[in-house]
């Protein structure tokens, strides 16, 4: 299991490397180098130091076998796709070759346009930049072309751009950013994943490093590597911060923590969690490197789009700046818990606009705040932590007005590996990881005849799952395992944790 392992990470390093090279360098032969040595170096270090201890016996047969189906199914479908992401003309390879939508939808043009446009002092608000001048605003969004792709529209904070325009450094080009982008985005997401399962300790962890498959070979994960869209990066940035604070790096930590809070705000309920567990170095170098980067930000491009980013907020929070909500078919697909307003719309209640939406997004903030100070307050097991910061970011990213469901599950669909992984490996553990998946990944095209009617009822069943899987993450307690240790209060330091430092300096 431990070359299977090592062998299937090292193709997924290496398909991430030849992705970055080869935006970076335009070269298919330096791609195809760089990612053999990818694989090599990849593969070495997994073999020799792997970054979740392998236990040969913490997994069923039956497990193995699944995981490994899914592990070629993944490997083929990202392989694939990188083939549609190096040269957009090959759309047989697109995730859904089919669907045009599917096809020419990408955000990272938003961030690439708006990664420009701030760089030459316009206002990266102005719908102008991003939609056709002939749109008309009854009907369905029409945006302006970037080749092939249609521009979408930039909803973020102001000093998310650092990173798109640290990436245009590299290059100006948005093909070859788009195939850059892609390979970090993935290279990233199965990083964070594999030192999130190491928590877990060696047997859990192995349970999850083999469920991981689960995540990376359904449509969600492939079609939003394919539009570019930040926001599994973002919840795979906060949780390595979390991963981090707990080895001590606080600076590390921080860094990247406040880095997704000011991308996309919601992170910041970590925050709150942490200050119920009154951890008192995490959260103060966390709200420094926020102010950091803020200053970075007002260094880089000046106070204007701050300016334009508080006249934005209010309608990025009532849901009035998507342009989501003037089509029918997008609003079926919403996972969000405000989202629901406009689902009821649709079925002819009265009275269900974005003001009403607003109303119900502040009431789920207030749920989501006590929360999360609740699940800060309780002491938790070195295996039950991973599962509490992923549950409560899954739980923020539904207070978002418009979440769709290929970004929205992802989070779920990680959370259930790890809960999975606490549970003995099982056939009935199996059976139920299995029929969850396939309800997170319900799935109908938005250029399908479906009522959206109809179509908000479906996607009812993923949204659903998605609340309960949170719910459980929240409360799941699980067992000791290795050198896990109970907590008998937030932050406080076990006497084994004494007795080790004591003998390590002796």
């Amino acid at each position: 299991m431990r070359t299977v392992v090592a062998t299937s990470l090292a193709l997924a390093a290496g398909i991430c490397g030849f992705a970055m090279a080869a935006g970076l360098s335009g070269s298919l032969p330096v791609a195809f180098l760089v990612g053999a040595v990818a694989v090599a170096i990849a593969g070495w270090s997994v073999w020799t130091r792997p970054i979740v201890a392998i236990d040969e016996h913490a997994c069923s047969r039956p497990l193995k076998i699944v995981s490994g189906l899914l592990t070629v199914v993944a490997l083929v479908q990202l392989a694939r796709l990188t083939v549609f992401m190096v040269d957009p003309a090959q759309v047989a390879y697109s995730t859904v070759p089919s669907s045009s939508f599917v096809r020419g939808h990408s955000c990272l043009t938003a961030y690439f346009v708006a990664a420009e446009a701030v760089g030459q002092g316009q206002d990266i608000y102005d719908d102008a930049l991003y939609t056709a001048p002939d749109d008309n605003k009854a009907g369905a969004r029409k945006g302006r072309m970037m080749g092939p792709f249609v521009v979408d529209v930039y909803e973020y904070p102001p000093p998310f751009l650092l990173v798109p325009r640290a990436c245009r450094l590299l290059t100006t080009d948005f093909m070859r950013m788009r195939t850059f982008w892609f390979g970090l985005n993935a290279g990233l997401l199965l990083l964070a994943m594999q030192l999130v399962a190491r928590l877990l300790g060696p047997v859990a962890g192995t349970r999850a490093l083999l469920l991981l498959p689960f995540v990376w070979a359904g449509q969600p994960m492939m079609d939003t590597l394919q539009k570019g869209n930040i926001h599994p990066v973002v919840i795979a940035l906060a949780m390595l911060a979390m991963v981090l604070f707990e080895r001590r790096h606080w600076a590390a930590g921080a860094a990247l923590l406040a880095y997704a809070m000011v991308s996309k705000l919601h992170p910041g309920i970590l925050v709150v969690y942490m200050l119920a567990r009154r951890q008192w170095r995490a959260a103060p170098w966390t709200a420094a490197m926020a102010i950091a980067f803020v200053v970075l930000t007002l260094l880089d491009a000046g106070w204007a789009p701050f300016a334009g980013f508080v006249e934005h907020l209010p309608r990025l929070l009532s849901g009035e700046a998507f342009p989501a909500f003037r089509n029918p078919s997008a609003i079926g697909i919403n996972l969000s818990v405000p989202g629901l307003v406009f689902k009821a719309k649709l079925f002819g209640v009265p009275g269900m606009g974005f003001g009403a939406m607003k109303i119900v997004g502040w009431i789920f903030t207030i749920v989501l705040l006590l929360a999360s100070i609740r699940a800060g307050l309780r002491p938790q097991r070195d295996g039950e932590k991973p599962l509490v910061w992923l549950a409560l970011l899954l739980l923020a990213t539904l207070r978002s007005p418009f979440l769709p469901q290929s970004y929205g599950v992802i989070p779920a669909l990680w959370l259930l590996t790890l809960l999975a992984a606490t549970y003995a490996p099982t056939a009935k553990t199996l059976t139920v990881v299995v029929l969850t998946v396939l309800a997170l990944n319900v799935h109908w095209s938005r250029e399908s005849a479906m009522d959206p009617r109809l179509r908000a009822v479906l996607y009812l069943l993923p949204q659903t799952v998605t609340i309960m899987i949170a719910v459980m993450g929240l409360r799941r307690r699980v067992e000791a395992e290795g050198h896990a240790q109970p907590e008998q209060r937030p932050n406080a330091r076990s006497a084994a944790d004494g007795l080790e430092r004591l003998r390590v300096r002796l």
